[in-house]
């Protein structure tokens, strides 16, 4: 019985309270932000409630920032990868087995980390030119 309490604590419980905890943060965000607009609304000091509004909300990102995050995103993950990958054939060259642990878990996943970073750099490529196209209109 204590065997089974541990996996499934982490694998049912776990997983359930971060994403508990995650919404009533957003929930109690939202809550405070109202409660403000509120109480600015009821004091009517000469306050424009539509700029407290806007000021209030939450902050977003422009269409330049998502796109360097998506570049460096795909830096990171496809180097990583390129790391692992290098690391597992250099395992290979110094006489390991290439089915042992030490070159097959960096080979499996640095070729997952290359293809997650070649996907980031396709769509940094991608939505770069709809983004630049869109700011020139």
């Amino acid at each position: 019985m204590n065997n089974i309490i541990v996996p499934v604590s982490i694998c049912v419980v776990l997983p359930v309270l971060i994403v508990a905890i995650s919404s009533y943060r957003k929930i109690n965000n939202d809550n405070r932000r109202t409660q403000v607009l509120i109480k600015a609304i009821e004091a009517n000091n000469e306050i424009d409630a539509e700029s407290l509004a806007k000021t209030l909300a939450i902050p977003r990102k422009s269409r330049y920032e998502v796109l360097y995050s998506r570049l460096l995103r795909g830096c990171i993950f496809s180097l990583v990868g390129l790391f692992m990958v290098i690391f597992s054939i250099v395992q290979i060259c110094m006489g390991t087995e290439p089915s042992a642990d030490p070159v097959t878990v960096p080979g499996v996943f640095g070729g997952a980390s290359i293809a997650v970073g070649l996907s980031y750099l396709i769509v940094y490529f991608v939505s770069r030119g709809q983004v630049v196209n869109k700011e020139e209109k």
